[in-house]
């Protein structure tokens, strides 16, 4: 890692709000000054009558380390010779009012494991990474036109010791990685690892942005699991959390006595519905923090992106405000106009030294244009979550299949807005909790019809447009809610229908990776065309995903009612011999066993606006894949 000296240039740059590698010039670094090795402090807290650091080196005693204010500038800088990597420190803020506190660094690289609160000296160089060809081809990667499936992961409990405690990420690594190879996903998706003091936060509020979670291990440990991940072909994207921050005594509210990294406007600082402090985004130096931060993540651990938690709550500033606990903007409009500046810049910043990353908005409104360009008003991201798309399909799916008739377009509602923005159809941890039950005990009906309905479901997912997440155990049919202090329900996999979902899932996703029709264009029209979206009396809905090349498409039909159709006559767009390629309601999945023939020809019957059609045998509760039989033509 660089370091960057204390410079005029560097430090207007900071207090500009455009020092991008701003992790490089404060904290605690390991440096030699007149041949003499230690470590340089340095800390942002304008607002400090002095600032001491403290540590295991003076126990604890800052009286002979006062650190020293450069000129013109609010940071504060010392030279301590003899310190080494894993040395204990934090920061002594002493303000005006005569009071002290202690603070940890807010870009101290590594922290001790809570309750404990001291930050460590490390060095983050010393690591030899092994993915020069995973890197290189990423940045030469076009990520909209490739296949993405997602498994997103909790450290903390997909799987723990016997002891019930957690592993290592050493240990996470060596099971995880190849876990996630076989059952055929490109991307892990990791909940927060930023250093956090509450473990039921799960990472989503944060107290060292520059400090992987010690729970686990080291940085080293974290940069392992990185590296095995690329040289096993998978992407690793990392939870980042840019809108709110805990309110802990050590953390950064109140950092220096006053509010620094927060506003001193109440009404923007407070984050009444989650008890945490919203950043200041309108101040230059929290810009340099924050953006420094997202690319601290991928310089230094080569993390393949991002995804922004909580964005909603950052270009609003009426996000979980009653009337009267907010103010309008200069416009009378409840846009943030600091937070809508920050993020497009930070994408603008990102994509330029990183063009291969994924920045995924995890907005839940239909804010405009989140994913357009930001030379075209939007906000610069490459993915955006799809919550009406979720929102739609599971209350769906929750209902008794013989009233999905009167509700259809749940179904085919996303459509209407499916190309408005590049997303992600995400089946995450937030819908697994808080007694919203299991995603198979969302499921009605019995114990099978529950299990086909997930199969349905999923297969349904899997083909309509977007990048797909799905979170850890929904693979095999995790029956309780997620539990963040217990491992995922391994031993389910001794019963056949788990043990036969997660072969369906395996399978699925497999399927995806090869068909180029299910991912190439995603996000315009001309890779999807409806055959029927009107059959709701029956609650069947089929489609056609195509690819680049004209010849490449597959055909999908769904049926979310537990009747076999008979005779069902589909539209297909050519003449020639179809196959089914994918069948939900296998006996090998747990089915029924309900097929077609190996080969069908489509008839000269007009049918659905297409030129001729294939009558098919639809399972109960089943998704099917159609393809065109090129060798028999």
């Amino acid at each position: 890692m660089n370091i960057s000296l204390l410079t005029e240039e560097n430090l207007y740059l900071f207090h500009e709000g455009s020092n991008f590698r701003s992790y490089q010039l404060l904290g605690a670094h390991l440096v030699e000054e007149d041949g003499v090795s230690g470590v340089r402090f340095a800390v942002w807290a304008p607002n400090a009558k002095e600032v001491r650091v403290v540590g295991d080196f003076n126990v604890w005693n800052g009286i002979y380390h006062v650190l020293q204010r450069v000129p013109q500038s609010g940071v504060w800088e010392l030279f301590v010779p003899g310190l080494t990597k894993g040395d204990l420190y934090k920061f002594e803020i002493h303000t005006y009012s005569d009071s002290s506190f202690l603070k940890a660094d807010p870009y101290a690289f590594y922290s001790q494991l809570r309750p404990d609160t001291a930050s460590v000296v490390y060095d983050l160089s010393e690591y030899a990474w092994q993915d020069e060809a995973w890197q290189k081809a990423k940045r030469e990667n076009q990520i909209l036109e490739k296949p993405v499936v997602i498994y997103e992961v909790h450290l903390g409990s997909w799987r723990r010791t016997l002891e019930n405690d957690w592993m290592t990420y050493r240990d996470i690594a060596n099971q995880l990685v190849e876990y996630v190879v076989d059952m055929g996903y490109t991307h892990i998706e990791l909940l927060p690892v930023a250093e956090h003091p509450l473990d039921a936060s799960w990472g989503y509020q944060a107290t060292g942005y520059y400090s992987v979670t010690s729970r686990y291990g080291r940085p080293e440990d974290f940069m392992y699991l990185i590296d095995l991940c690329h040289q096993k072909g998978i992407g690793v994207i990392l939870d980042w959390v840019p809108g709110h921050f805990c309110k802990d005594s050590h953390g950064l509210r109140l950092f220096d006595g006053t509010c620094l990294y927060e506003s001193d406007n109440p009404q923007r600082s407070e984050n009444w519905e989650w008890g945490t402090c919203n950043f200041d985004f309108g101040r230059p130096e929290v810009s340099s923090f924050l953006i420094s931060n997202a690319l601290f993540w991928l310089d230094e651990y080569h993390i393949d992106g991002l995804r922004v938690d909580a964005v909603a709550n950052m270009l609003y500033l009426n996000y979980g405000k009653k009337e009267g606990e907010w103010s309008p903007n200069q416009y009378g409009e409840d846009g943030n106009l600091d937070a809508m500046q920050l993020l497009r810049r930070a994408n603008q910043v990102i994509f330029a030294q990183h063009p291969g990353v994924l920045m995924i908005a995890e907005e839940s409104t239909s804010w405009p244009m989140i994913t357009w360009p930001t030379d075209k008003g939007g906000m610069g991201f490459n993915f955006k979550w799809n919550m009406g798309w979720m929102n739609d399909m599971l209350r769906y799916m929750a209902l008794d299949p013989l009233s999905r008739k009167w509700h259809h377009s749940l179904v085919t509602f996303s459509l209407m807005y499916a190309f408005s923005e590049n997303f992600i159809l995400p089946l995450s941890h937030d819908e697994v909790v808080h007694l919203k039950k299991s995603l198979l005990d969302k499921m009605p009906g019995d114990y099978w019809q529950k299990f086909a309905n997930l199969r349905a479901f999923y297969g349904y997912w899997m083909s309509h447009p977007g990048k797909k997440l799905l979170f850890m155990g929904g693979e095999f049919g995790q029956f309780v809610e997620w539990r963040d202090r217990h491992s995922l329900d391994w031993h389910l996999l001794e019963h056949d229908k788990h043990r036969q979902l997660q072969d369906y899932v395996r399978d699925l996703n497999h399927l995806y990776q090869t068909e180029k029709a299910l991912w190439e264009i995603d996000f315009k029209w001309n890779g999807f065309q409806w055959i029927d979206c009107n059959d709701a009396s029956q609650s069947v809905i089929s489609f056609i995903r195509r690819g680049k090349d004209p010849e490449d498409f597959l055909i999908i039909v769904c049926n979310f009612t537990p009747v076999v159709r008979e005779d069902y006559r589909i539209g297909v767009p050519e003449a020639g011999s179809y196959r089914e390629i994918f069948n939900s309601d296998r006996e090998g999945y747990g089915g029924s066993g309900q097929q077609n023939p190996a080969n069908m020809e489509a008839q000269a019957i007009a049918w659905h606006n297409q030129p001729y059609s294939l009558a098919l045998r639809i399972p109960p509760l089943a998704t099917l894949y159609i393809k065109p039989d090129k060798e028999k033509r």
